[in-house]
């Protein structure tokens, strides 16, 4: 009879631990736009990694800021702006680049999932230690 306590009990505790074990990572996919709504990005998986793509812009233009020159005259729709993002140790957070079509630089660069509609995108020089950022909402 011991055993079989002791079985129920172990049984319990493992139910118990079991939606610990099971969590899932957020979902970052999908349409966000920025606070100032000047563009939308559609987050999509690209391999193992988040990436993500203009696809709308209020006031379309070309990709003028670039360093490279060959890239000046193409359009800024279309252009995957975020790259490469894996998860990090934090939930709901992946870390890549950032293209910033503003200056033409790119950045190391972090996504966080704050809410379901809220996607904090933030880009970072000196190893992390200087970053800015905004948070997007999602449209779709």
């Amino acid at each position: 009879m011991t055993s079989k306590l002791i079985a129920a009990a172990l049984g319990a505790a493992a139910l118990l631990t079991l939606p610990v074990s099971t969590v899932q990572a957020a979902d970052a996919t999908g349409e966000w736009a920025r606070p100032n709504g000047a563009s939308k990005i559609r987050i999509s998986n690209c391999g193992s990694s988040l990436c993500g793509k203009l696809i709308w812009l209020r006031e379309p233009r070309n990709d003028t800021q670039n360093p490279d020159a060959s890239k000046r005259s193409r359009p800024l729709l279309g252009v995957q702006i975020v790259q490469s993002m894996k998860p990090t140790k934090k939930d709901n957070q992946w870390k890549g680049k950032v293209y910033n079509a503003e200056d033409g630089k790119t950045y190391t660069g972090f996504i966080e999932l704050t809410s379901a509609n809220k996607l904090k995108l933030e880009g970072c020089v000196m190893g992390g230690l200087i970053c800015k950022g905004e948070t997007w909402t999602r449209t779709k």
